[in-house]
């Protein structure tokens, strides 16, 4: 079993981050009004409080998630000390952060919880694109998940990619 105590602050710190830069990048990767952002940042709460109350089998995911909780009922932004860029560059910056997140997680966690880890940001990132319908007029011919979206979703499913063995 994997827990915070094998990883320094600043470690934990991207932990506890990671789910929302995940829905960050799904909202910069198709840019809607801001009914839209507020669906898509609270789907990523959402996976992050559901999984503090079991909805995971990680018990590490499980530690994340209780301690972005406790954060959030301080008030404390879960994004503290993360701002990306403006335009393309925050694109980069975002998948550059996952990585490192992945790497991370790849070294110091028993393999099972960084795969939980890896998934339950996949499912975050998901949740974000699936909250909102993108494009169309008055929600007609309007799309679940737009090609943007898609296209970032699978660019973070190889950012956050196990390594090959």
């Amino acid at each position: 079993m994997t827990s915070k105590s094998q990883f320094s602050d600043e470690e934990w710190t991207r932990f506890k981050r990671a789910p929302f830069v995940a829905g960050m990048a799904i909202s910069l990767a198709d840019p809607g009004g801001p009914i839209e952002a507020v669906k898509e940042t609270s789907a990523t709460l959402k996976a992050v409080l559901d999984a503090a109350r079991g909805g995971s089998d990680s018990e590490l995911v499980q530690e994340i998630a209780r301690d972005i909780e406790a954060d959030t009922r301080a008030r404390k932004s879960p994004l503290a000390g993360f701002k990306p860029s403006k335009g393309a560059a925050a694109g980069v910056e975002i998948l550059d952060q996952l990585r490192e997140v992945n790497r991370i997680v790849t070294e110091k966690a028993a393999a099972g919880d960084a795969e939980a880890v890896r998934a339950w940001l996949l499912g975050a990132a998901q949740a974000a694109a699936n909250a909102a319908k993108e494009g169309g007029f008055m929600g007609f011919h309007a799309e679940r998940v737009s090609d943007g979206e898609q296209r970032m979703l699978d660019m973070l499913g190889e950012a956050l990619a196990a390594p090959p063995a």
